[in-house]
């Protein structure tokens, strides 16, 4: 049975991954399910390429972001990888309720399919 809600947990840096986090995220919103997209591990470094203009993921980014799809990015990672002012100038959310990292458990308990990258 397919539920309407899915979060997408983007772990790896590389922008070349994070397209299909971005395109995966603003697919399930045209189809309208819910397709949050949680910002983790590596991943948190890609934010400040994809803000520039110019790079190949800002058009995509600014859509998502647009159409709220960003829930947050991981507290613990962005901090210990030197990305919380980059994060924070981009307005997402810091999140971490599972010692500085977002819980998978909890989107699971509020009824989410969790999908990593």
């Amino acid at each position: 049975m397919s539920r309407e809600k899915t979060v997408l947990f983007a772990f790896r840096g590389d922008p070349l991954c994070f397209v299909h986090v971005l395109l995966n995220g603003i697919d399930l919103h045209e189809r309208g399910r819910e397709g949050l997209i949680v910002i983790e591990g590596d991943a948190v470094t890609v934010v400040a390429q994809m803000s520039k203009p110019g790079h190949f993921l800002s058009t995509l980014y600014q859509k998502a972001k647009d159409l709220g799809l960003f829930h947050g990015a991981c507290k613990a990672c962005a901090t210990k990888l030197g990305a919380i002012d980059d994060i924070e100038k981009q307005g997402i959310p810091l999140i971490g309720e599972m010692s500085g990292h977002p819980s998978m458990g909890g989107f699971m308990a509020d009824g989410y399919d969790v999908i990593t990258f």
